[in-house]
């Protein structure tokens, strides 16, 4: 902060000499102080962002007796993937708090890959970071201060010794049982295909022997000859009118 502003005032003082009205000079520092403060504040949004995710995941990692649904999970790991993708040197503790969460999800080939990196990884070790990003270097400034003066952030500086008293003490076992688990996974798939391909066969009979002497329903109806119909009955011609009328007539004379 310091080196900034004696950077603006040698740099306003140098427009001041060059003869620049005060107007402009007025301008010039106006639209710098509020470039400056932009960009800050988005340099401690994108740092607050990992410390937000500390917290979050703090809370879901904690042997307690919450029980949390699989939404609320799939989004504190969407906040651990942001920060990783957004910085190209990821903290080690993100990348243990992302494979922890993998495992608390039941994925456990990311929870083998992000916990693989700092166990077996030398970016994984925090020694091995020389060379550090912008973002980086100012991620460890926060952590710094805070770890001076715990009262500014005590949820974050507790999050962050929980995670890492897991990572020490768990992170080992959880990338076993990972693999672990991987392993059996992959080899269950064949065998339940085997067991199925067998289900099939035995379910589908076996070809007969003289199948291949057998014609097709098709061909065997095309050289059967059709059934001869016979033909239909003529209809009974009715009675003639002078029938029906005499039998009429000597019905009724019965019965007078």
């Amino acid at each position: 902060m310091g080196q900034k502003l004696v950077a603006i005032i040698v740099i306003l003082a140098m427009l001041a000499l060059m003869g620049i009205p005060p107007t402009v000079i007025i301008f010039f520092t106006t639209v710098v102080y509020f470039v400056w403060r932009a960009v800050d504040r988005s340099e401690q949004h994108e740092t607050r962002r990992i410390f937000d995710f500390y917290l979050a995941a703090s809370d879901v990692l904690r042997e307690d007796e919450r029980r949390w649904f699989g939404f609320e999970i799939t989004e504190v790991i969407g906040q651990g993937e942001s920060v990783v993708h957004s910085m190209s040197d990821a903290p080690p503790l993100v990348h243990f708090a992302l494979g922890a969460l993998y495992h608390r999800a039941g994925d456990h080939e990311s929870a083998a890959e992000h916990l693989g990196y700092i166990l077996e990884s030398e970016e994984g070790d925090e020694r091995q970071r020389v060379a550090p990003s912008p973002e980086l270097r100012r991620y460890v400034s926060v952590l710094r201060r805070l770890e001076r003066d715990p009262a500014e952030g005590p949820q974050t500086i507790g999050a962050i010794r929980n995670l890492e008293r897991a990572r020490r003490a768990r992170a080992a076992s959880m990338l076993e049982e990972s693999r672990h688990l991987n392993a059996a996974l992959a080899n269950s798939v064949p065998a339940s295909v085997t067991a199925r391909n067998l289900y099939a066969g035995a379910a589908s009979p076996p070809p007969s022997q003289d199948a291949p002497h057998r014609l097709p329903l098709a061909a065997a109806n095309a050289n059967t000859p059709p059934p001869q119909q016979q033909p239909l009955s003529p209809p009974p011609k009715p009675a003639p009118i002078s029938e029906v009328l005499r039998d009429l007539y000597e019905e009724e004379k019965k019965t007078a």
